[in-house]
């Protein structure tokens, strides 16, 4: 579990983050969500360490990253996974070389070891082996998606941070890549953390939610109490659209 204790962050003298509180669950996806200029980058990026926070704590089951040294830091890293939003694969690595590198960079496993669990991750997010030497250029999109999925989960990590997951995706893509979130979080009991705009994800997947709005924490809940909140900001947010405003009201009515 990640706990953020009142955590505040500035540039410049403009407050990004202000007193910031909240929860991240073990086994969940815990979602941030909020208009662009909402803080929810720099409560990921602070999170992981990305960003240097003004005041306030971040533990990692009780281990405060602002106050870790180097070797601690390092320590922590290898339990954390990322999932970047274009991807970030290496052109000139194959696909089964991809998943391999961080093995490489941060185990002492033997070569043989290291493939083979690279592949056992290739596998776990359902990608056929004739894939495994291809360049990533000749995979589709989704493709790419699911081997930078395999490449997060390969060091098997406590954490997985996701950033925008679904950029560039179609719909339908999308919401196979949130339901392989979802189920390799629940399935290794990860804190999985996702930054994210996109209704169908945060209505599919989101376990627990948070809102932020102008650097603050308003509201902080499951996607099924999402339906009740009170909240005039968070629904002017997420019931935008009149899809969604026609859902809320089917299920509120009832």
């Amino acid at each position: 579990m990640i706990d953020v204790i009142d955590i505040v962050k500035s540039f410049d003298g403009n407050t990004v983050l202000n007193h910031v509180s909240t929860q991240m669950f073990d086994g969940k996806v815990n979602m941030i969500i909020g208009q662009s200029g909402s803080g929810k980058t720099v409560l990921m990026k602070s999170v992981i360490g990305l960003h240097t926070i003004d005041s306030g704590k971040i533990l990692y089951d009780g281990r405060n990253l602002p106050e870790m040294k180097e070797e601690e830091i390092r320590s922590l890293h290898r339990e954390v996974g990322m999932l970047f939003q274009g991807s970030a694969l290496f052109d000139s690595m194959s696909v089964l070389e991809n998943v391999m590198y961080p093995m490489e960079m941060f185990s002492d496993k033997t070569h043989e070891e290291i493939e083979s669990r690279a592949r056992y991750c290739l596998e776990h997010v359902n990608l056929p082996e004739h894939v495994f030497q291809l360049m990533p250029g000749e995979i589709s999109g989704g493709q790419q998606k699911r081997v930078a999925i395999a490449r997060a989960i390969v060091l098997n990590p406590k954490y997985l941070f996701c950033d925008e997951p679904n950029s560039g995706l179609d719909p339908k893509t999308s919401l196979v890549i949130d339901q392989l979130i979802h189920d390799l979080t629940e399935e290794f009991g990860m804190c999985t953390v996702i930054n994210s705009h996109d209704m169908n994800s945060i209505m599919e997947i989101g376990d627990n939610i948070i809102f932020l709005r102008n650097g603050i924490k308003e509201w902080q809940g499951s996607k099924e109490e999402i339906f009740d909140a009170d909240n005039e900001a968070l629904n002017d947010f997420v019931f935008a659209s009149n899809l969604y405003k026609k859902i809320k009201s089917k299920i509120t009515n009832k």
